[in-house]
């Protein structure tokens, strides 16, 4: 009797097909998350260190005349990698840079693309639910940045007229929290950067500029007229800023919570503020003139990650 072709075989060769595929897939994903070991790991089983910069937070984080990132953030930054490689006693450990903007710096350090942010970031509460951060390396106000003939003093000032806030921050929102329901009516412009939206202002676009008091001054201390410019009206809100890193990675964390902490202590995070906020700076030798404020000194006598 003929014997009926079985069925079994090809069906064990496509069950060992799949179970392959089950296998591969999740390593094929894995090269794109962080490495086993969190940012350590990572850094150890790369050899490399992925810095987040802003292309003109000035002081902060900004190019140079050699288009190389310097900065406040970028200098704290290269002394937790000092602790990497004495943590992983690792003699090399290369620094490697990606450009990021206020929309996309958060899902490049969820990613993966980027190991820390060393920009000019808010640590917000509500950011702590997607990322982590250092203690505060800065604390500012919000205010408005506006031309100084402008005849613009405070918010009231601003019925009827174009604002510009940089996307990705939280600037728009303050301002509208701050109106208080006075119903003020503003025409809402947005830049890609702070350079962007401070040309809004200066080409006559914009009225009025929202964002950090910090980052205003740098924006005005490289314009090309200084003088026609001013930063004015209440405080919208006392911010802190941090450095940016992944979250749920507590041996990352407590490494730069450590360096941060002994940088504040020793003074050295306190030269270096008078380093980049009073003196000159690269690339055309501008000094923001940016003294350490009462808020900023409390960051560094109590250091701290708690966020508002």
């Amino acid at each position: 009797m003929p014997v009926a072709p079985s069925l079994s075989f090809p069906r064990r060769l496509l069950a060992a097909f799949l179970s392959c595929a089950a296998l591969a897939a999740p390593a094929a994903f894995a090269q794109e998350a962080p490495a086993a070991g969190g940012t350590l790991g990572k850094i150890q089983q790369s050899g490399a260190i992925t810095f987040g910069y802003r292309e003109s937070s000035f002081g902060f984080s900004y190019l140079d005349g050699n288009l190389r990132p310097v900065g406040y953030s970028i200098d704290i930054c290269h002394r937790i990698v000092e602790a990497v490689k004495a943590e992983l006693k690792m003699p090399a450990i290369e620094v490697r840079y990606q450009a990021v903007t206020s929309a996309n710096r958060i899902p490049l350090v969820q990613n993966g693309t980027v190991d820390i942010e060393c920009g000019s970031t808010t640590n917000l509460v509500e950011r702590q639910k997607l990322v982590a951060f250092s203690p505060d390396i800065f604390r500012y106000n919000v205010r408005l940045l506006v031309k100084a003939d402008s005849g613009i003093r405070g918010i009231a000032d601003l019925q009827g007229k174009s604002v510009v806030t940089t996307a990705g921050t939280t600037s728009l929102r303050l301002l509208r929290e701050a109106d208080k329901g006075q119903a003020l009516q503003i025409t809402h412009l947005s830049g890609k950067d702070h350079t962007d939206s401070f040309l809004l202002v200066e080409s006559g676009r914009a009225a009025a500029f929202v964002l950090d008091d910090i980052l205003l001054a740098g924006q005005i201390a490289n314009a090309r007229q200084p003088q026609d410019f001013a930063i004015v009206g209440e405080s919208l809100r006392t911010e802190n800023q941090s450095l940016m890193f992944r979250k749920d990675d507590p041996p990352f964390k407590a490494l730069v919570d450590r360096v941060v902490g002994a940088m504040m202590r020793s003074g050295e995070m306190e030269a270096l503020y008078q380093r980049w906020f009073m003196s000159p700076i690269p690339p055309k030798n501008i000094n923001i003139r940016y003294p350490l404020n009462a808020e900023t000194r409390d960051a560094f006598q109590n250091p701290s990650s708690k966020g508002i």
